[in-house]
C-alpha cells in the first residue's frame, strides 16, 4: 500500500540536498511525496542542530507537525537526532547514519508493505521544486573547530563515488535544469579519501555535459588553492564563491581553531578577485565567541568591513554540547552577542549595497525562480545576486538576459529583455 509522505527539512544546503534524494527515494518505492502536512501519512522533519536557534525550530516543527494532523506517523532524522539534550517527539528517530535507510526503517516500524518498487528513480522531477538542484559530494569532516558540533554528529569526511554525482548531474541537465550547486559539510575536502580531489571532480563536470551554471556552495579558505582558480577560465563557474571567515580577528580565529590568518584569508580573497572578474565573495561570521573582547570584536568589524563582502552570513555564538568551545572561559552575554551580530549585519548590508552598485547599468543572466505575489519574478545572478522584474511570461527555470536597473531590498531590480 502506497505512503504519502510530507518531507520538510531545516538548516543547511546539505540538508535540503538530502530531502531532496529522500524524495526520489520515497518515489522510486512507489510511494507518493505529498506537499502538505495534512494529507500524509507520514511526516519527516530533517532537523537541524548547528546552534540552539536552530535545534529549537526543529522542536517547534516537530510540535506543530503533530499539531497540525495528530494521525500522521512523525519521522525525526538530521542532526538533532544525535543530542540527547533535543528529545525530539518523534514515534520514529532515524539517526543521520540510518537516513538512507528511512523508507524502508518506516515500513518496517508499521508494516507497511511497500508497492512494487520502481527499477529506476521516475518522476525525479515531480519531487522537486527548486530552480537549482543540489547534489551532494561528500559528508563528514575531520576539522576541529572548536565550536562546531556538525562533525560531531556527521563523523568523518566521506566522498560520494565520482560516478555517482556525475550521472546525477548529468540527470539534472537532462531534465532541463540550467544551474547545479555542490554541496557537502566539508567541501573541499572531497576526495582526500579517496585519492581523488575537488579539482579533479569539478574538471570531470565541465568535460562532461555541465549545466550551463555549476556552483560550489562552499569552500573553506586553506583548501582554495591558487592553481583550484584557473578552473573559472570555463564560464559554467558561478563567479560566486563562499569563504568561511567566522572571524576578522586572529586571537579569535585561534581560539576557534581555524587554520589561517587575517591576512592570509586578504591575501587569498585579494588573489581571487584577481583571477575571477567581478567575483561576489560571500561569507559567514560568528560573533560573541568565548573570549571576544571589544578590542577583538572592534578588529573583526574594521576587517570584515575593509574586505567587502557582498553578503555576511551572522550568526551570534551559540554553546553546543560536547564541543570544546562549550566549557571556555570568558563566555559572552548573549545579548552583547546578539548586539555584535546587528553590527557586523550592519556592514554586510552596506558592503552588499556596494556590490551590486558595480552591476547596475549592466545587462546580466538572470536564473528566474519563482513568480511572487506582486506579479514580478525573483531569480539570481550567478553572482548569487537577487534581482526582481516584472513579466507576464512564465520564467519558472529560465534563463534570461536582464538589464540591472535599481536597487531593491537585498537585491536588485531590472527588466527582461531578450523575450
Amino acid at each position: 500500500m502506497p505512503i504519502r509522505f510530507y518531507l520538510e527539512s531545516l538548516g543547511c544546503k546539505l540538508n535540503q540536498c538530502e530531502c531532496d534524494m529522500l524524495a526520489q527515494q520515497v518515489v522510486a518505492a512507489g510511494h507518493t511525496v505529498v506537499w502538505e502536512p495534512e494529507h500524509a501519512d507520514v511526516c519527516v522533519v530533517n532537523t537541524c542542530a548547528v546552534t540552539r536557534v536552530a535545534a529549537r525550530k526543529s522542536r517547534q516543527r516537530m510540535r506543530h507537525l503533530r499539531r497540525t494532523n495528530p494521525d500522521a506517523r512523525l519521522v525525526a532524522t538530521g542532526c538533532s537526532t544525535g543530542l540527547t539534550e533535543d528529545g525530539l517527539l518523534a514515534d520514529l528517530v532515524v539517526t543521520n547514519d540510518r537516513k538512507d535507510d528511512l523508507v524502508s526503517l518506516v515500513q518496517d516500524r508499521w508494516d507497511v508493505g511497500g508497492p512494487t518498487p520502481l527499477e529506476t528513480p521516475q518522476h525525479q522531477h515531480a519531487v522537486f521544486r527548486r530552480t537549482r538542484p543540489l547534489v551532494k559530494i561528500q559528508d563528514g569532516c575531520d576539522n576541529a573547530c572548536t565550536y562546531c558540533v556538525v562533525r560531531l554528529l556527521r563523523g568523518r569526511q566521506r566522498s560520494r563515488p565520482r560516478s555517482e554525482i556525475l550521472g546525477q548531474v548529468a540527470g539534472w541537465v537532462q531534465q532541463g535544469y540550467h544551474e547545479v550547486v555542490l554541496t557537502g559539510v566539508h567541501v573541499g575536502a572531497y576526495g582526500r579519501d579517496s585519492g581523488e580531489d575537488l579539482a579533479g571532480l569539478v574538471r570531470a563536470i565541465l568535460a562532461a555535459s555541465p549545466p550551463d551554471r555549476l556552483r560550489l556552495s562552499s569552500i573553506e579558505p586553506w583548501d582554495l588553492q591558487p592553481d583550484f582558480l584557473s578552473l573559472w577560465q570555463d564560464p559554467h563557474l558561478c563567479r560566486h564563491l563562499h569563504l568561511p571567515l567566522q572571524s576578522g580577528c586572529d586571537a579569535t580565529l585561534q581560539r576557534m581553531n581555524r587554520r589561517y590568518t587575517v591576512a592570509q584569508f586578504a591575501d587569498l580573497v585579494a588573489h581571487a578577485r584577481s583571477a575571477i572578474p567581478d567575483l561576489a565573495v560571500t561569507t559567514d561570521v560568528i560573533t560573541g565567541f568565548p573570549g571576544e573582547t571589544d578590542r577583538e570584536f572592534a578588529a573583526s568589524a574594521e576587517f570584515v568591513e575593509r574586505v567587502g563582502f557582498s553578503r555576511i552570513h551572522v550568526f551570534p555564538y551559540s554553546e553546543r554540547p560536547g564541543t570544546p568551545a562549550a566549557t571556555m572561559s570568558g563566555q559572552v552575554d548573549p545579548r552583547l552577542r546578539q548586539e555584535r551580530a546587528r553590527q557586523i549585519a550592519a556592514i554586510g548590508r552596506r558592503s552588499g549595497r556596494a556590490f551590486r552598485e558595480t552591476l547596475l547599468g549592466r545587462t546580466i543572466l538572470v536564473l528566474w525562480e519563482t513568480r511572487l505575489g506582486d506579479g514580478r519574478w525573483s531569480g539570481l545572478t550567478d553572482h548569487y545576486v537577487r534581482v526582481f522584474a516584472r513579466s507576464e511570461t512564465e520564467l519558472a527555470n529560465v534563463l534570461r538576459l536582464t538589464r540591472l536597473s535599481g536597487h531593491e531590498a537585498d537585491g536588485l531590480c531590472g527588466e527582461v529583455v531578450d523575450i
